[in-house]
């Protein structure tokens, strides 16, 4: 999906909603676990619920994987129906991958090729030979761990080297990587308060936001220092979403609540 694509889904559904599919199934409506699948009847319901309303669905591959090969299967399956059924959904394999070059390529063809994700979160720590194989892939997108959401980032994230934090080292310095035009980043909506000094560095580049809802993230606050002329923000929402009920209801409060962060979206995109 080039980005243009996806800037017309905002625009024409009013909508900058990702909706996070990590999938627990120690909370999923315990009539789903009599299912042969019960991921994929999860994820299909919720997805069925509120494709109209998200513009992007962010599969967290853990959720998956901690169940085995049959998780992997319930996740190709779920990103199967995604692109056959609703090809205008932008889908992100958050992965957290970053390893040397060749193991990279190996990553980026698994969730590129394989699997048909549009973009996959990546881990910048070992530079531009762990990055560029995922960017190499045409017309997919690469998306960098620039400033998360959890307490652990100012470990690291918001240390300065030689006078400047890390993560605007990070942000910097990926503007000169082979296809950089191809570059997202995550920033946490628990940040809020750095997204100025992130629009100076990456002005036009699309931010991943985690954090809204659960983790006390403020949407308005991210929209007013995040947001740029073609929105360039996809804002995440999991559980706040997918665990709005645990009984048969489970798709309709999804949908509810998916539709009332539509609707404040809608709104601030009509004030600006």
């Amino acid at each position: 999906m080039i980005t243009q694509k996806l800037i017309s889904e905002i625009r024409r559904k009013k909508s900058f909603l990702c909706i996070g599919l990590d999938v627990d199934l120690n909370k999923i409506p315990k009539q789903l676990l009599e299912d042969e699948d019960p991921i994929f009847s999860f994820n299909k319901a919720i997805i069925d619920a509120t494709h109209h309303l998200a513009v992007a669905y962010k599969p967290n591959t853990a959720f998956y994987e901690a169940y085995g090969i049959n998780g992997w299967k319930s996740l190709q399956k779920t990103i199967e129906y995604l692109n056959e059924n609703h090809p205008e959904i932008f889908t992100i394999a958050d992965a957290k991958r970053g390893d040397i070059g060749n193991t990279s390529s190996m990553y980026a063809h698994a969730f590129f090729n394989d699997l048909g994700f549009d973009s996959v979160t990546v881990a910048p720590y070992m530079g531009k030979d762990s990055v560029e194989p995922f960017l190499a892939f045409k017309d997919k997108h690469t998306i960098l761990l620039a400033l998360t959401s959890n307490e652990g980032a100012f470990d690291f994230q918001t240390r300065k080297i030689a006078s400047e934090e890390v993560y605007k080292t990070v942000l910097s310095t990926s503007k000169n990587w082979k296809n950089a035009k191809n570059l997202m980043y995550v920033v946490g909506a628990t940040k809020a308060a750095y997204f100025s000094e992130i629009r100076k560095i990456v002005p036009d580049s699309f931010l991943l936001v985690p954090g809204i809802g659960a983790q006390g993230g403020n949407l308005a606050e991210v929209c007013k220092f995040g947001m740029n002329e073609n929105v360039g923000l996809l804002v995440n929402s999991s559980r706040g979403i997918l665990y709005a009920s645990n009984g048969s209801d489970f798709a309709e409060a999804a949908r509810k609540e998916a539709k009332n962060l539509q609707q404040q979206m809608e709104s601030i995109l009509h004030a600006v």
